[in-house]
């Protein structure tokens, strides 16, 4: 018997590459199809369609997105069309069949923090809206689910889409950083994302949930975990306040409460500290 096609888009991204990489110990069952753009551009919505039709998948995980706030905020049109009609155009063509979608903490204002899936949304940017906006498309399928996630950590196939690479990147290359003690998310490993995604599927769970690590952390916070494994960047952090950055607007406190998805994974989610403690030679 054939297994069942799942499509993976965004698969040199951090965690679309996870995804593909841990399928076949958290998804036997599934076939997987890492897509990348020298495939074809999820732009070109006749060539999705062409290919969707082809291939038939019976689930699409959809991690391809414009993922930072500068990159949305420079372009929004492109931030638009990458993270609303993209999404848009893969739930249609998903209408019937599994679907899942990556949204992010960056939904909410940072007000309060610790925020439930029911908490009332109210993003402070360019990059918060569209994602909102697609969140939204999805949800209006029972069908389907929508991870919110944090901070992502770990080793990617450019080398820089982990929060972590690209810190440690900025370091290296001699530039100093001022790290905010008094913005929070709630950073995880992205193997950790992709178990629980792969778990979440598998049980064929739909609508909305937070993954995210257990943790609350600073940036400073994440900074200083990033200095016990490599002590020679010490000098080049220093910490600061959210208040004094004069870029995009900033939500000060978006961390999750993922007291929901806990309750369904087989192995809960860890906080980054002790994730970092139990597992002392995986890179970061």
């Amino acid at each position: 018997m054939n297994q069942p096609l799942a499509w993976i888009t965004g698969a040199n991204g951090l965690i679309g590459n996870y995804l593909v990489q841990t399928a076949p110990r958290h998804a036997p069952p599934w076939r997987v199809r890492g897509l990348t753009r020298d495939q074809f551009d999820l732009l070109d919505f006749a060539a999705v369609r062409r290919e969707f039709q082809k291939d038939k998948p019976q689930l699409v995980i959809h991690c391809a997105a414009i993922s930072t706030v500068a990159e949305a905020q420079a372009d929004p049109a492109l931030a638009r069309r990458v993270n609303v009609d993209v999404t848009r155009l893969l739930a249609e063509l998903a209408a019937k069949v599994r679907f899942v979608f990556f949204s992010t903490d960056l939904v909410f204002d940072g007000r309060k923090g610790n925020y439930l899936e029911t908490d009332a949304t109210n993003p402070v940017h360019v990059y918060g809206e569209a994602k909102l906006a697609a969140e939204e498309i999805v949800r209006k399928n029972p069908r389907h689910l929508v991870v919110r996630t944090s901070l992502n950590a770990g080793i990617s196939r450019t080398g820089s889409r982990g929060f972590n690479e690209q810190l440690r990147l900025a370091l290296q290359a001699g530039r100093r950083m001022t790290l905010f003690t008094d913005e929070f998310r709630c950073p995880i490993p992205a193997g950790e994302t992709a178990r629980a995604v792969w778990e979440l599927a598998n049980k064929n769970c739909t609508g909305l949930f937070h993954v995210a690590g257990a943790e609350k952390l600073s940036r400073w916070q994440i900074g200083q975990l990033l200095v016990q494994r490599r002590p020679e960047l010490a000098a080049k952090i220093t910490p600061g306040s959210a208040r004094d950055f004069p870029g995009p607007p900033r939500a000060p406190d978006t961390s999750l409460n993922i007291s929901r998805v806990q309750k369904i994974l087989s192995t809960p989610l860890p906080g980054l500290t002790h994730w970092l403690m139990a597992n002392p030679d995986e890179p970061f």
